[in-house]
């Protein structure tokens, strides 16, 4: 580990403690890649006190399509709130929604099943799923313009995730799946089959990937989101936000 990540880690950790941004200009070349994002958050993540458990209970993971890197973070739970969820007790910098399904393991997976599992396999894995809202937020002066590293660093510019009621994991026709999103009452974005991996389960076994090389073992009931369906809804503080999957559910969340 270089000092860089200790540079950027001790400045995140300010950042959260004391409500004020970073100035990404001083950090931009910082970081030289995935490995060492991925240890900025740990190295937060152990400072807060976030996860009771060496693993987290809640995690983010997702790319811009089959062919790019998928990334992961581990998420603070005091910010994962069940719909309908008020967030104005919440610190957020941006308020970017993105409509996702969240899944949840019913299993725990080891190296082992993972090394021999193929996509069918790792669908297995999963007991049930929801509608989830991720609030977009980050720490740096240069907000949604961040550097991708930088991003990755502050767990992948997240800040807050809302979980709808859970259901039961099924077969479905994710390509033709209509998602909305309500801003006041107005309808802000409708897409259908937008998710950039094409399904919700694609890249679990990159992700278990992650945990496995940390830890040994995903455990049963980790919850992951799994990529947005809208890409980056720029909503602002006091929106009232729905988003809408149809026939399978909605969340709402108050800015």
């Amino acid at each position: 580990m270089h000092s860089g990540v200790n540079q950027v880690a001790k400045a995140l950790l300010e950042s959260r403690r004391s409500g004020q941004v970073v100035d990404t200009e001083p950090y931009m070349d910082t970081l030289r890649g995935a490995d060492d994002a991925y240890s900025v958050q740990a190295l937060v993540a152990a400072q807060l006190h976030w996860h009771s458990a060496p693993v987290a209970s809640y995690w983010k993971s997702g790319g811009l399509s089959r062919e790019a890197m998928i990334t992961h973070a581990g998420l603070p739970p005091d910010g994962v709130r069940h719909s309908p969820a008020d967030l104005r007790d919440w610190p957020l910098h941006l308020h970017g929604i993105e409509a996702e399904i969240a899944i949840r393991l019913g299993c725990d997976v080891s190296d082992e099943m993972l090394s021999a599992a193929s996509e069918e396999d790792a669908r297995g894995w999963i007991s049930d799923f929801t509608v989830a809202i991720e609030v977009i937020s980050n720490h740096w002066s240069r907000g949604y313009d961040t550097p991708a590293w930088l991003k990755l660093a502050d767990l992948q510019s997240h800040g807050a995730l809302v979980l709808a009621d859970w259901q039961p994991w099924r077969t479905h026709d994710w390509a033709n799946q209509v998602c909305q999103i309500t801003v006041n009452g107005q309808l802000a974005v409708q897409c259908k089959g937008a998710h950039p991996l094409g399904t919700p389960d694609w890249g679990l076994r990159t992700f278990a990937r992650h945990v496995i090389g940390q830890h040994r073992v995903l455990p049963k009931g980790t919850v992951v989101t799994t990529g947005s369906w809208n890409g980056i809804y720029r909503a602002k503080a006091g929106d009232a936000v729905t988003v809408l999957f149809e026939g399978l559910g909605s969340a709402q969340v108050q800015l």
